[in-house]
């Protein structure tokens, strides 16, 4: 089945920013001339193609001399090792990854008591209805949000802790120094990642295009013990400048 015209104008245009043939600041032709360049097009195809651009955020600030290529934002690497910040160190595991110092970083934060439902209790393998701590994050590198997530403790691991409390937040070390301070002791992270088009929160929160792809992971802090003490549910990045990095090491 062939491509709508306005696709395939797309399709194009797409490949022209990725090999800098128009570059950040650089300005696209105006709809007139393009409807001329594709071959005498209708100029709504050519706005209907442009606005496929903007929604992935490709393009912006369209005026009588055309529509402007936008800067791409850099791409953004988690290693392997992220989470093995000292606890109570001045940093967490996102500052490390986002390479900013402190006075970079910014938490917006919103905290609520509420209860296990079926599928957080699947996730902390406790009963249905246990109280949790959801601790409601917006995580910003200066001014700009690259993170947001939804964070859950036991609320009997931290009933009347300073880590209940979000005036304590951002806290050094991250979520394995909070726990730490309670006594438990995370021995091991678990990750499980999705990929899918943004919410229309997630598009706001983030400041992206309906059409830019989000990353979605679920990750558990696990004790010692083995009980499952943190559920980040989901963790949310932009996944078109998002990079996985995973290190297996195989005996020979």
């Amino acid at each position: 089945m062939a491509q709508p015209e306005y696709v395939r104008i797309a399709t194009d245009l797409r490949r022209r920013i990725a090999s800098s043939e128009y570059g950040p600041g650089d300005q696209i032709p105006p709809i007139p001339a393009l409807a001329d360049a594709y071959g005498g097009v209708s100029e709504t195809t050519i706005r209907n193609a442009l606005r496929i651009l903007v929604g992935e955020g490709l393009i912006g600030g369209r005026g009588p001399k055309g529509t402007r290529v936008l800067p791409r934002p850099p791409v953004h690497r988690m290693p392997a090792d992220r989470y093995r910040t000292t606890p109570g160190a001045r940093s967490t595991p996102y500052t490390r990854d986002q390479g900013i110092g402190w006075s970079e970083y910014r938490l917006d934060k919103r905290f609520e008591r509420v209860t296990a439902t079926g599928e957080l209790a699947g996730l902390f393998e406790c009963e249905i209805g246990e109280r949790l701590l959801a601790r409601h994050f917006v995580f910003h590198d200066n001014d700009q949000p690259t993170q947001m997530s939804t964070s859950y403790v036991r609320w009997s691991d931290v009933e009347g802790s300073p880590v209940a409390d979000p005036i304590n937040e951002p806290w050094p070390g991250g979520t394995r120094g909070q726990l730490a301070s309670q006594g438990i002791r995370v021995t091991r992270i678990t990750e499980s990642f999705t990929s899918a088009m943004p919410t229309e929160e997630e598009a706001r929160t983030l400041r992206i295009g309906p059409g830019v792809p989000v990353l979605r992971y679920t990750r558990r802090h696990i004790a010692d013990t083995g009980r499952i003490v943190e559920v980040a549910h989901p963790i949310v990045r932009r996944g078109d400048t998002t990079v996985v990095d995973f290190v297996i090491d195989l005996d020979e």
